[in-house]
């Protein structure tokens, strides 16, 4: 009887080891110093979240550190396209002495579900998260039809 729960205890042991040692790597994986700038999901894109209320869909996209003058914003029919650029320089008379926040560019497209009226987009850049309103083209939007 002992022999088979010493058995069992190394095997315990045995996958104890192999847990700690993937976890170990997943966590190395998630550090964002080996896979590009913070905001990347192992590509130069960043965070995204579309939701949709009926009338229009919201885009929220992470873009920390970029203006608004280097983002550049298309929609055609149903295709949102998201992209910019990212600059890092240190200001005049200063010399870096580490940098993690990589000079990158970016780009991000989406099909959405529903085609979208481009003159009514609304966009506004605050705390480093772009903010899209996007409503839904009049033909799209469904009707009531009264019978007579």
């Amino acid at each position: 009887m002992f022999a088979r729960m010493n058995e069992i205890d190394k095997m315990f042991g045995a996958m104890d080891l192999l847990r700690t040692k993937m976890d170990r790597i997943f966590n190395e994986v998630n550090r964002p110093y080996l896979h590009g700038p913070a905001f990347s999901m192992c590509t130069n894109s960043p965070r995204t979240n579309l939701m949709e209320n009926g009338d229009s869909f919201e885009v929220r996209a992470e873009l920390p550190g970029i203006s608004k003058d280097d983002i550049s914003i298309k929609i055609q029919g149903n295709y949102l396209e998201i992209s910019g650029k990212r600059s890092i320089t240190p200001p005049e008379g200063y010399k870096a002495h580490r940098n993690e926040r990589a000079a990158t560019t970016f780009s991000r497209s989406f099909t959405l579900p529903d085609e979208v009226d481009a003159e009514k987009v609304d966009a506004t850049l605050k705390n480093g998260i772009l903010y899209l309103t996007l409503p839904k083209s009049e033909a799209t939007k469904p009707r009531q039809i009264t019978i007579s």
